[in-house]
C-alpha cells in the first residue's frame, strides 16, 4: 500500500512540474511579445512627439530636413500585399484542388515537392531573380504593351499608364504572390485531404460534377483551414523585406499607376536604418516598424474573428 502511495505522489509531482514548465513556456512567449512592443513604443516616442498622428497621414520623407511621413510606405505595403493575395489565393487553391483530386499519381508527388521547395528559397534569391531576370522581361513584354494599350483610358490609363521601368509596385506584388503561393497551396491541400471520402462519393453518386463537389462540398467543409492558410500567407506578405526591397523601386511617393516605383514599410527600414544618424530619423524608422506590427496584428485579429464567425455559422462554437 505504501509503495502505491509513493508512486501516486511521484506521479502527482511529475504532473505539477510538467504544468509549471508549460506555464513558463507560455509566459515566455507573452514576455517576448510584451518586450518587443515596449521597445518599439519607447523607440518611437521621439517621432510620435515630433509628428503626432500626422506621421501616418503625411507622404513627405526628407531626412535632410527631418520631415518624415509614413503614408507612402503604408500604401505600398497594403497595395503589394493586396496584389499578391488577389493572385496567389485563387492560384494556390486551384493547385491544391488539382493535387488532391485531379492530378495523376505519377505527377502528384513531384509537383507537390516542387511547390513546397518554393517556400524554402531565401527571399533575397527571389529579389535578385526579380530584379535581374523578371523585371526586364516584365517591362518589355507586359508593362509596355499594356501601357500603350490603355494610355487613352481614363481609369486604366491612370492605373497602368505612365513610364515603365520593370520594377514597381505591381512587380513587387507579383514577386510576393510567388513567395506566398506555397503556403496557401500546402495548407489548402492538407485540409482538403481531411474531407471524408463518403461526402465526395455521395455527391458524385447524386450526379454532381467535379466542380460542384469541390465548390459546394469540399471547400465549405474545410473553409476555416483555407482562410487560415490565406491569413498566414498575408502575414508573410505584409512583413516581407528583401524581395520587395529589390523590385519595388524604393520611391517615397504615392503614384496612381501600379507600374510606378513605390516603397513599403519593411523596404524603407531595410534601406535606411544604417543611414539614420539622428535620433529623430532612427525613431521614425522604429515607428514604421511599430506601424507594421500594428497592421499585422489588426489583420490577424480580423482573421481570427472571421474564423470564429465561420465556425459559429457551422454550429461549432469554439
Amino acid at each position: 500500500m505504501t509503495a502505491r502511495v509513493q508512486t501516486a505522489r511521484k506521479a502527482g509531482a511529475g504532473d505539477t512540474r510538467f504544468r509549471i514548465l508549460t506555464l513558463l513556456a507560455a509566459l515566455a512567449v507573452l514576455g517576448i511579445f510584451s518586450g518587443v512592443i515596449l521597445s518599439l513604443v519607447i523607440g518611437a516616442m521621439p517621432s510620435f512627439k515630433a509628428f503626432g498622428f500626422g506621421f501616418i497621414t503625411t507622404e513627405a520623407w526628407s531626412p535632410t530636413r527631418e520631415r518624415f511621413g509614413a503614408l507612402a510606405p503604408i500604401y505600398g505595403t497594403l497595395v503589394t500585399s493586396l496584389i499578391a493575395m488577389l493572385i496567389a489565393v485563387p492560384v494556390g487553391i486551384g493547385i491544391a484542388i488539382f493535387l488532391t483530386d485531379l492530378c495523376p499519381r505519377l505527377l502528384r508527388r513531384p509537383i507537390g515537392i516542387a511547390i513546397e521547395l518554393l517556400a524554402g528559397i531565401p527571399s533575397i534569391i527571389y529579389g535578385i531573380w526579380g530584379l535581374f531576370v523578371f523585371a526586364p522581361w516584365f517591362q518589355l513584354h507586359v508593362q509596355e504593351p499594356i501601357s500603350n494599350a490603355v494610355g487613352d483610358s481614363a481609369f486604366f490609363g491612370t492605373l497602368f499608364g505612365g513610364a515603365t521601368f520593370g520594377i514597381g509596385t505591381f512587380t513587387a506584388g507579383l514577386i510576393l504572390s510567388i513567395m506566398i503561393l506555397p503556403f496557401i497551396s500546402a495548407v489548402t491541400r492538407d485540409v482538403l485531404e481531411t474531407v471524408p471520402s463518403v461526402l465526395k462519393e455521395a455527391s458524385y453518386g447524386l450526379g454532381a460534377t467535379s466542380w460542384e463537389v469541390m465548390w459546394k462540398v469540399c471547400l465549405p467543409f474545410c473553409q476555416t483551414g483555407v482562410v487560415g492558410g490565406a491569413m498566414l500567407a498575408l502575414g508573410r506578405a505584409l512583413g516581407e523585406t528583401m524581395a520587395v526591397t529589390f523590385v519595388i523601386g524604393n520611391a517615397h511617393k504615392i503614384s496612381p499607376s501600379l507600374f510606378a516605383p513605390g516603397t513599403s514599410i519593411s523596404a524603407t527600414i531595410a534601406n535606411e536604418f544604417t543611414e539614420a544618424t539622428s535620433e529623430l530619423y532612427t525613431s521614425s524608422l522604429i515607428e514604421l516598424g511599430l506601424l507594421l506590427f500594428v497592421i499585422t496584428f489588426i489583420v490577424l485579429a480580423c482573421a481570427q474573428l472571421m474564423l470564429r464567425q465561420m465556425e459559429k455559422s457551422k454550429g461549432k462554437v469554439t
